[in-house]
Formats: C-alpha cells, sequence, structure tokens
C-alpha cells in the first residue's frame, strides 16, 4: 500500500503541476498564479503526518523548479516547500486526528505565507531578487489569498484520497 500511496502523490503532484503552469497562467492575478502544487503538499501532511509531507514537499518543489518557466535556482521551491510539508505536519500533530475546516485554511495560510516567504528570501540572497521587499509582500499576499480561496475546493479531496490510501493496520 506505501508503493500505492507515493504513485498516487506523484500524480497528484503532477497534475496539480500542469494545472498550475499551463490553465491557472490564464487566471494569473499580477503575475501570480495559485499554488496548487502547495496544496497537496499540505493536503498530504495534514492527512499522513510531516514526514510524508515533508518528503512529498520536497519531491513536488524539485518538479516545480524544474518545470518551465523556470526562471531560478533550481531548489529553492524544494526548500520552500519541505519546510511547508512540515509546519503543516506540525498542525496535524497539534490538531485532532481530522482538522476542522478553520485550522485547515489556517495552515494553508501560515504554508502559504513561510514558503512564500522562504522563497522570496532565498532569492534574495542569491541575488536573484528584482522586487523591493515591499513588492515581494505584495505578491506574499496576492498568493496567500488564492491558496486560501481554494482550500475547499482542493483540500477536502486530496486529504480525503491520501486517508483512503492509509495502510491496514496490522
Amino acid at each position: 500500500m506505501t508503493a500505492l500511496r507515493w504513485v498516487a502523490a506523484l500524480l497528484l503532484v503532477s497534475f496539480a503541476l500542469i494545472l498550475q503552469v499551463s490553465v491557472f497562467s490564464s487566471f494569473a492575478w499580477d503575475g501570480i498564479v495559485p499554488d496548487l502544487v502547495l496544496l497537496v503538499v499540505v493536503a498530504a501532511s495534514l492527512a499522513r503526518g510531516g514526514q510524508f509531507g515533508m518528503v512529498l514537499g520536497f519531491a513536488a518543489g524539485v518538479l516545480l523548479d524544474l518545470a518551465p518557466p523556470a526562471d531560478h535556482t533550481a531548489g529553492r521551491w524544494a526548500l520552500a516547500l519541505l519546510v511547508a510539508g512540515y509546519v503543516a505536519g506540525r498542525a496535524r500533530q497539534s490538531d485532532a486526528p481530522r482538522p476542522t475546516p478553520l485550522s485547515a485554511v489556517a495552515t494553508v495560510a501560515a504554508c502559504s505565507f513561510v514558503s512564500s516567504s522562504i522563497f522570496a528570501l532565498t532569492g534574495l540572497v542569491l541575488g536573484e531578487g528584482t522586487r523591493s521587499v515591499g513588492q515581494m509582500l505584495e505578491v506574499i499576499g496576492i498568493g496567500l489569498l488564492w491558496d486560501v480561496l481554494l482550500t475547499p475546493i482542493v483540500l477536502p479531496g486530496v486529504m480525503a484520497l491520501f486517508r483512503r490510501l492509509e495502510a491496514e493496520p496490522v
């Protein structure tokens, strides 16, 4: 069952990545699209725990780093989504077995803010940032708004899938 869980996770991440890069680029708000890959990572972390979410976040981040039109140093999204998987996994541990809708939205908001901030800060450190700090905060805010708006649509189904793929007790 573990292999099936990983195959399903990678298929979901790939599907989210394709939608994010192709379909949602038409709905960009000031050039910012919803981060569907982040939502899949958060849902996986809330359903399966932090360790699963961190590994999936790293793999999803590497795919996002390499997907066109990537114009940044590879590894920035991998780090950002790894940390998002950790944060969501920690939220799961402190929450009930199933998060409430409000706590799920709060977790998505926190993970969106943290991952976007890490991506922006690593860009500053690496000298890739062409935006001011104020412009980066605006981008982070718009991304956070997109992610929170899509949470009720994406999270329940993805979390249900990961719960369904849970290993049978021995």
